[in-house]
């Protein structure tokens, strides 16, 4: 197998979901603040709330059509770069793709013409209820998608078919209800309010120091500090939940985000500071804070966490047990019919199937696993290591912008408790600086969650250097380049039309600021063109 087409295609995937994430996020978050404000112009009937939705609603649609162009490309890579995986799972993997299809996208693309072109032909509650499908849609989208994720990183529900050589599924209620997934799930929409609630800070901020829109500008910070606060807290919680499930289904993964080569006495500490050498498989300068890590990822003060080094030994033993079920796998295919099957054959597959993938892991350096030799079955081994450095510094710096997050919304909402918004502008100043930081972090969890998957494509199951589609490496790599170029001007074009955007500014209605006057509220603005 040419591993540059492995290397080429796992870049070009990586590349194009990095960029699509730094749109997800902020859709999924901005939809649901959507819904606040039109719930709160609901109720009260005041038309600056209305303005506000409008407002932001512009914003959110630049969003969400950068986030469809850069989303339906990456289906299409299941195809063109991965045609074995999608070949090997595509019963299982292609339902949830499906229902979020059919289902989630298109009630969320319905309902956001009716949000943009409804204001003046909906009644309020109608237009409400289809501001509301609008957001619904968006995380039901989004929960699809995350089973189908979480089937790959812990595939319940499914069994191999060595007739047709294809996972499965055997129990589709356990793959909607993987424990993985739903934990993925509500980790990533927290993450997501939490980048939009930043963002929309961050911009209300930038209105009270140019002295533009202020009461919309406070309105809006009020709502994003409640509901930043609210959605920071819930990423910690909902991310201690994945480390703990990482304990049961993903042990490497934690062992190499936490540097741990040695397997620790219970409980393990955690390492707040280091530098991780994989070639020397040890972590330099590292610092300890003893049974943390131990509590976060076991819940318990008597259960080990295995270190990388024990695992890699485990790993050896899966690989022999693999090559097993591998030599039975070819007397099956070999058989012919299911009557022709040798009896020894089906009993040793049955013992060994379970660890199928592992064998796979050797087709990077023999095309026989049955041929593999003690030195290439230990190499495959160290194979099932992800890169650790990359995974140590990113879990970092996820944690310490989420620790940095929850401090900013609670000393936001204790500014809006106060009606003291605009009287630090020092702090203003840190939240029109901090849009960009939510955005990193989300791409850190991301990283965190698929490179700590590597090498396999489905946990166990089947190892990413297998399932590529067979192409030349010059075709995978005009593509890479192709969508990077693409995608760059994607980018650049959505900024530049949000800072448009920002810069214009909403449309108050005569009725917002004749009602504004009423109440005592109406601060004149400062022209944009001073605001400059």
């Amino acid at each position: 197998m040419d591993l540059d087409i492995v290397a080429l295609s796992r870049l070009q995937f990586a590349l194009t979901a990095l960029y699509h994430f730094l749109f997800v996020p902020l859709t999924l978050g901005l939809s649901i603040l959507l819904a606040i404000m039109e719930t709160v112009y609901v109720m009260t009937g005041r038309p600056i709330w209305r303005d506000m939705t409008k407002f932001w609603g512009i914003l959110f649609g630049i969003n969400f059509a950068m986030g469809v162009a850069t989303g339906v490309v990456m289906e299409f890579q299941f195809g063109m770069n991965w045609s074995y995986y999608s070949h090997y799972v595509g019963d299982i993997f292609g339902a949830p793709l499906a229902i979020e299809a059919l289902m989630a996208f298109f009630l969320e693309a319905t309902f956001v013409g009716l949000f943009f072109f409804g204001w003046e032909r909906m009644s309020k509650v109608g237009h409400l209820v289809a501001t509301w499908a609008v957001a619904l849609g968006s995380n039901f989208s989004a929960l699809w998608i995350l089973i189908a994720n979480g089937w790959m990183q812990n595939p319940v529900g499914s069994a191999f078919n060595p007739q047709t050589m294809r996972m499965e599924v055997d129990n589709f209620f356990e793959v909607l209800t993987n424990p993985v997934a739903q934990a993925k799930f509500v980790h990533t929409v927290s993450a997501g309010y939490t980048v939009a609630a930043l963002f929309v800070l961050g911009v209300s901020a930038w209105y009270l120091l140019k002295g533009r829109h202020i009461e919309l500008a406070k309105r809006s910070m009020t709502v994003a500090a409640s509901f930043g606060l609210a959605a920071s807290l819930s990423v910690v919680v909902l991310g201690d939940e994945s480390g703990y499930l990482s304990t049961e289904h993903q042990k490497m993964k934690l062992a190499a985000i936490e540097a741990m080569w040695e397997t620790e006495p219970a409980p393990a500490a955690f390492t707040a500071f280091g530098f991780p050498d994989q070639e020397a498989r040890e972590t330099h300068f590292a610092v300890h804070i003893p049974w943390v890590m131990g509590l976060i990822g076991t819940r318990s003060l008597t259960t080990e966490i295995p270190g990388i080094i024990e695992l890699q030994k485990k790993a050896e033993q899966r690989i022999a047990s693999g090559i097993n079920a591998y030599d039975a796998l070819q007397k099956i295919r070999a058989a012919g019919s299911t009557a022709n099957i040798p009896q020894d054959a089906k009993l040793t597959f049955q013992a060994h199937g379970g660890n199928l993938g592992y064998a796979l892991l050797l087709k990077r350096y023999v095309d026989d696993p049955r041929k593999a030799t003690p030195e290439q079955i230990t190499k495959a081994a160290w194979d099932t290591v992800p890169p650790v450095a990359p995974l140590y510094w990113s879990f970092r710096v996820m944690v310490g912008l989420g620790i940095f997050f929850i401090l900013l919304t609670g000393t936001f909402f204790v500014l809006s408790a106060r009606r003291s918004l605009d009287k630090h502008r020092w702090l203003l100043h840190v939240a029109v600086w901090s849009i960009p930081l939510p955005f990193l972090a989300a791409e850190c969890g991301w990283i965190v969650a698929e490179l700590g998957r590597q090498p396999w494509v489905i946990e166990g199951v089947l190892p990413t250097a297998v399932a590529v589609s067979n192409l030349g490496a010059s075709t995978v790599l005009l593509t890479l380049v192709i969508y990077t170029l693409l995608y760059t001007v994607l980018l650049i074009i959505e900024w530049k039309l949000l800072l448009k955007a920002i810069r214009k500014g909403p449309e108050l209605r005569a009725e917002t600021i004749a009602d504004a006057r009423r109440r005592g509220n109406w601060t004149p603005p400062v022209s944009p063109a001073g605001a400059e």
